[in-house]
């Protein structure tokens, strides 16, 4: 897929956003996902961050960075909200239908992506386990430890999705680490 193509595209048609959330929505439902542990939650919050790139996709300026790492900035403030405050309450995709008559349908079967998510956490009770540590963080390192190791990405990736210095990535990555180490001692 050619993202700066799509971003044009959506610009000229709002209604190719459905491409977007096409192919990225498992991606931050899944990185959502691990970090509340909670599929209605994660799922809020997913709409949440769709719904939030749909209203502002017209201020994104392409600057060769992939359309996903602006995603996962959404997610992660979100995440930070509903983190913060268990009163977090989505919009919900439902908006985009309703105010800019775009048909956004999720054409997965949501109970089969629940099923696969549940046993996924079922075969990995030492995640739950190291998740439950790494949420006694500081946001700052649960969010760095989560895109390094649930989603896999590099310190550059980390440093564009959070905007910050790649040093200081590295560095929280490894308080972070060290943090939680102690956590699991303990």
């Amino acid at each position: 897929m050619n993202e700066q193509q799509l971003l044009e595209d959506i610009k000229n048609d709002p209604r190719k956003f459905g491409e977007l959330y096409e192919a990225f929505h498992n991606k931050i439902f899944g990185y959502v996902y691990r970090r509340t542990t909670d599929y209605e939650a994660a799922g809020d919050i997913t709409a949440e961050t769709f719904l939030k790139a749909y209203v502002n996709i017209g201020t994104f300026k392409w600057k060769n960075i992939s359309l996903l790492y602006w995603l996962y900035r959404i997610a992660t403030n979100e995440l930070n909200k509903y983190f913060k405050s268990h009163k977090y309450r989505a919009v919900s995709l439902n908006r985009i239908q309703e105010e800019y008559g775009i048909d956004i349908t999720d054409h997965s079967n949501a109970e089969t992506e629940n099923i696969k998510l549940q046993d996924e956490l079922e075969k990995h009770q030492e995640f739950k386990r190291i998740n439950d540590s790494i949420r006694t963080l500081d946001t700052k390192y649960q969010e760095v430890i989560s895109l390094r190791f649930f989603e896999h990405k590099s310190i550059k990736e980390i440093a564009i999705i959070l905007d910050k210095k790649e040093g200081t990535i590295k560095s929280l990555l490894s308080r972070g680490i060290e943090k939680l180490k102690e956590n699991i001692k303990n």
